[in-house]
């Protein structure tokens, strides 16, 4: 695929890395020379300089035969000229675009971005997304990550094992056996840095990151198994009165009546406009990295703190005091990679990561088939993807023992109507199930091809034997031959 990025800022950087590692023809268009530099020498893409809305700089990037624009500029109007000029006058068919301000979101407006308006086929929030991640982190503290899929029925959890986790040491067999009735699948584990795909052999150890897919109402029960703090959040201190820290406030008084909310903010006039806004939170004006502040915001007694500054070292470093103080939870908004090799010792519970965000965002609407829900993890490494089945897809109409998914994918949950179903050996996936599948980097465009094998690919690929070419995607796997599917990994 041919993909135009306007931006070479770190959101810009980030997509771009990732499509050109899936061997897409990427170029990315940016006003700053610096930028487009560092980027042409550090990836396998093409750097043009200058403005992304320009008819000629797009023209020069090869707008005329592209498949997708992704607008991310630091401007939300440069964003959306891009794509005007993108549909106008080149035709460009996908066009992504970053908005940032909420004035453009509401739904007073929402006819301007329709064909015959504002030609962009898909707007990105990066505020409301990562407020959204926020929000669920605060609703279940004991994870470090939680994202919702199949419209909310579905929850992947990302959990620590610590040294007293109940769990660890023990087979995941034998754990489906112990928990029969839990329906929590264990699809990935991270340990010492490399990202694999569990059997039922396998063991959790202290100190590896989890991820499990689990059916909606049941994260509380999967995190005390685990050992973590699965109670949601109430007295709850905020850093940042900004978009994301307001949004997060906001929200939190519409939903948790027993929330009580405290927000610090150091510019004034945010401050004064926060309080107008907020109804039952109390709206601090002062420096979060102040003691008096923090002991005013009633940090030693709180159940979480939230730093959501634009400032990354102001984040870190009140986490780091409100957690020395007495925060049970602390969790912290940093934007600049250069910082990761310094986070995992600093005591924080949890890092939001606004460039993740928006680059799973992004890929729901790259990747092929029929997908209705992409999120990335461990910084590329594995995503968990939602899947519509067609009936033309190798899944459909055999038991899952006979499938045989290769190494490095499983699946986590089939969703059937307003029914989740727990995948094990005899479950029959049928049309238009809504499948939750954890995926290793390489294993993705497999994924894909499970799910978009269709009359549409055999024309595309000129296949005389779809079903049969599907099926050794299938069958690749080197496993015990058994077929088995345990809840808790194979």
């Amino acid at each position: 695929m041919k993909v135009l990025i306007c931006g070479a800022g770190q959101v810009g950087f980030g997509i771009a890395e990732r499509l050109a590692r899936e061997r897409n023809d990427v170029t990315v268009v940016d006003t700053s020379r610096r930028l487009i530099d560092t980027i042409s020498d550090t990836l396998d893409v093409r750097g043009v300089i200058g403005h992304g809305s320009h008819p000629d700089v797009l023209q020069r990037a090869g707008a005329e035969d592209a498949d997708m624009i992704i607008a991310v500029t630091l401007y939300d109007e440069v964003n959306m000229m891009a794509c005007q000029v993108a549909h106008s006058l080149f035709d460009i068919p996908t066009k992504i675009a970053r908005v940032r301000a909420q004035a453009y979101r509401d739904p007073m407006w929402q006819n301007m971005f329709t064909r015959n308006h504002m030609p962009i086929d898909f707007i990105i929030s990066p505020e409301v997304e990562v407020g959204e991640s926020v929000l669920r982190r605060l609703a279940f503290p004991g994870a470090f990550e939680t994202v919702e899929f199949a419209d909310r029925r579905v929850t992947v959890i990302g959990m620590t094992c610590n040294e007293d986790c109940p769990v660890v040491d023990t087979p995941l067999s034998q754990l489906s056996e112990l928990f029969p009735d839990l329906g929590a699948i264990v699809v990935g584990i991270v340990r010492e840095g490399r990202v694999f795909v569990p059997h039922g052999s396998d063991q959790m150890l202290a100190g590896d990151n989890v991820y499990v897919v689990t059916e909606k109402g049941q994260e509380e029960r999967t995190l005390g198994l685990f050992g973590h703090q699965a109670q949601q959040a109430h007295r709850i201190a905020i850093a940042g009165a900004g978009n994301i820290g307001l949004y997060v406030a906001r929200h939190l008084e519409e939903v948790n009546p027993r929330a009580r909310i405290k927000l610090i903010e150091t510019n004034r006039e945010r401050a004064v406009m926060a309080a107008d806004i907020l109804k039952r939170s109390v709206v601090l004006h002062g420096n979060a990295l102040d003691h008096d502040i923090q002991r005013e915001a009633g940090i030693e007694t709180a159940d979480a703190f939230v730093a959501l500054t634009n400032d990354d070292k102001v984040n870190l470093l009140s986490s780091v005091l409100a957690k020395q103080t007495g925060a049970t939870q602390v969790f912290s908004l940093v934007t600049n990679s250069t910082y990761e090799p310094v986070q995992q010792g600093l005591g924080i519970d949890a890092f939001i990561n606004p460039r993740t965000t928006t680059i799973s965002t992004i890929l729901r609407h790259f990747r092929r088939g029929r997908i209705r829900g992409v999120h990335s993890f461990e910084d590329g490494a594995a995503e968990v993807i939602e899947a519509e089945a067609l009936e033309t897809s190798p899944l459909v109409g055999i038991p899952l023992r006979e499938a045989n998914l290769p190494d490095g994918m499983r699946i986590g949950a089939i969703v059937r109507g307003q029914e989740v179903l727990h995948p094990d050996g005899d479950q029959v996936i049928a049309a238009h199930d809504r499948i939750v599948i954890f995926a290793l980097a390489e294993r993705v465009r497999d994924v894909e091809q499970l799910f978009r094998v269709s009359l549409e690919y055999v024309r595309r690929t000129g296949s005389r034997n779809f079903w049969l070419d599907a099926r050794r995607i299938v069958g690749r796997r080197s496993g015990d031959g058994t077929g088995r599917e345990p809840l808790w990994g194979e």
